[in-house]
């Protein structure tokens, strides 16, 4: 049995989203197309997509948005153009960059540009961290909030000491939003207030949102159309984006309006957690609707365990988990979404219960 054949067997899902079946998508996708009157776009062209990009221009505060097929072709190409705007190759990645550790060496593969680490591993990179390097640098990208680190941001202060020494040497900052929405709550900000100051911005239309795929990139009007024809260089001039749009302008605004509940909901469960300590949530506190829980067992132990919940008592508590740092421990990532949401507090408890009693 397969995982996702295994968690759909399953009566309590903790993590994410519900996740509806491609009829239940699809129907929902073609009542709304019905009732807003959608139209195909044609290579980009039509009023549904071109609405949309500047509905979440205006959002962020940007000049312009341009949709992509995939977030791993907006950012390295965000970065190249960036570059070459700047004659330097150099980009400063944090090393638990998704262009480091899920893209396959495409940006050196196919020539994009250098890129440097910047930073700790186990820490949101710093101003000083910035300083450090004596290189001239194209561009550097910051994650908010950084997945690979269990949702971890930087003070506000400090990303504001970021945006100003980043424009003062002009140094072109990127920000990985793919998570972008989960943020504002955390930070207590309007979306707007996070984006200024950075140069381009690249957001997801399926994590968060739940869209079945496909990115943004916001930026000077200038900027967004370089991209845009890198894009098509690049081999994602899909001829009908209509489906990603649709997908994610249908549930935009709700998911959006989510974002302060499914933090607040974060916030209780970390006080929970207190309850089972062979839980270690990361970090310390939460920083958005997203952290790392360290189990005292090796990753295999760790995936024996879900199974065997999921077999015995109908419970999803994980999708997977990974290797950590210390031998004979793992960790799992949990986003908080609709499935807790749903779940009141005597079944989490109960839920954690077992989790525990397999640890």
């Amino acid at each position: 049995m397969t995982d996702a054949e295994l968690r759909q067997r399953c009566h309590t899902i903790l993590p994410g989203h519900r996740q509806p079946t491609p009829a239940e998508l699809y129907a929902a996708m073609a009542d709304w197309c019905e009732q807003h009157q959608v139209a195909h776009d044609v290579y980009g062209d039509g009023e549904l997509i071109q609405s949309f990009e500047a509905k979440i221009a205006a959002l962020l505060g940007c000049e312009a948005g341009v949709f992509c097929i995939t977030g791993t072709m907006t950012q390295v190409t965000a970065l190249r153009v960036a570059c070459h705007a700047r004659a330097s190759r150099l980009v400063a990645l944090h090393p638990t960059a998704h262009i480091f550790k899920h893209e396959r060496g495409n940006h050196q593969l196919l020539d994009h540009f250098h890129a440097l680490q910047i930073g700790d591993p186990h820490r949101p990179w710093t101003l000083d961290d910035l300083k450090a390097i004596p290189d001239q640098l194209a561009a550097v990208v910051l994650e908010l909030p950084a997945r690979e680190i269990g949702g971890q941001c930087p003070s506000w202060e400090e990303l504001q000491a970021i945006k100003a020494y980043c424009k003062e040497h002009d140094i072109h900052l990127h920000m990985d939003g793919a998570r972008l929405w989960e943020t504002a709550a955390a930070y207590g900000k309007p979306l707007h207030d996070i984006c200024a100051g950075f140069d381009s911005i690249y957001v997801s239309l399926y994590k968060g949102i739940g869209g079945l795929g496909g990115a943004v990139l916001l930026g000077k009007r200038q900027f967004t159309a370089v991209a845009a024809e890198w894009f098509r260089r690049s081999g994602g001039n899909v001829i009908h984006r209509s489906p990603y749009i649709v997908a994610a302008a249908m549930q935009f605004d709700a998911r959006l309006a989510a974002m302060p509940a499914y933090f607040r909901r974060t916030q209780a469960l970390y006080e929970t957690l207190r309850a089972f300590p062979k839980l270690t949530p990361n970090p310390a506190a939460p920083q958005a609707n997203l952290l790392h829980v360290h189990m005292p067992v090796c990753r295999e132990r760790a995936m024996a365990l879900r199974n065997r919940v999921a077999e015995q008592h109908g419970v999803w508590l994980y999708n997977r988990a990974s290797h950590a740092q210390l031998p004979g421990h793992s960790y799992t990532e949990w986003y908080v979404g609709d499935n807790l949401m749903a779940l009141d507090d005597a079944r989490l408890h109960s839920a954690l219960a077992l989790w525990c009693n397999e640890l």
